[in-house]
């Protein structure tokens, strides 16, 4: 059985998950849940059928909760060990980062820029912006992770990137005829649907601590939308 191989970021051994080719067979992806990442070796990401994608939805939603962290500074390729070359590419959905093997031996992807890649995801718009900034204030830029105050911010002042997000609509187009979600889904407003996600978590927090005592009320202060919108459309395809 050959070793798995190491993340890019942690250098910890990725799991591997295997999903339906577009060809006969398998793509075997290595995937590092807590980086948030994807590694593909040459053309994997152009191999995948979408129910594959309705799989690797599924897998994500389920590990929604681990424990992340930051990717490092200066990313390894698992084959050859040489830094990965950091890029951008800009699709019709967005601008992503990349990063890429000098030697071509593959490229990692965090999760939101393989969605981004895949055309799943909108930018956000001014009036979504100015929403999220008056009731939610900070978020994760979904390109590089980095907390972004929406008060202040209207594009990452990191990587620069525009805010986008996992798009239902999106998805079940791109998945028609593969997913089990179906026609006409009507989605919350954009708002609305991350803060109540986020305000399910933060009962649940408050029970934990308040031991039969009260706890001021406290405003949404730091939101994922990368995690929020996996789990918005987990709940459109099962």
């Amino acid at each position: 059985m050959p070793t798995p191989a190491r993340c890019p970021s942690c250098r910890t051994p990725m799991a591997v998950h295997a999903f339906e080719s577009v060809s006969a067979g398998q793509v075997e992806l290595d995937i590092c849940f807590s980086c948030q990442g994807i590694w593909f070796e040459p053309q994997e990401n152009l191999k995948l059928r979408p129910a594959a994608l309705v799989a690797l939805f599924g897998l994500l939603h389920e590990h929604r909760d681990a424990q992340r962290q930051p990717l490092a500074q200066s990313l390894q390729c698992p084959h050859c060990s040489r830094s990965l070359t950091q890029g951008f590419d800009v699709v019709r959905s967005g601008r992503y980062i990349t990063f890429r093997c000098p030697k071509r031996d593959g490229r990692f992807s965090t999760f939101s820029s393989f969605m981004i890649e895949k055309g799943f995801v909108r930018q956000l718009t001014p009036p979504e912006i100015e929403d999220l900034a008056r009731r939610v204030g900070v978020i994760h830029c979904d390109s590089c992770g980095a907390p972004v105050d929406l008060r202040r911010d209207t594009s990452c002042p990191h990587c620069r990137c525009a805010f986008s997000l996992l798009d239902p609509k999106a998805v079940e187009q791109a998945l028609a005829g593969y997913a089990k979600a179906s026609a006409g889904v009507k989605m919350p407003e954009l708002a609305d649907a991350l803060v109540m996600l986020e305000r399910d978590r933060e009962k649940a927090r408050r029970e934990e601590k308040a031991q039969g005592g009260s706890l001021l009320n406290r405003e949404v202060q730091d939101v994922d939308l990368w995690e929020l919108g996996v789990s918005m459309v987990w709940k459109m395809l099962r």
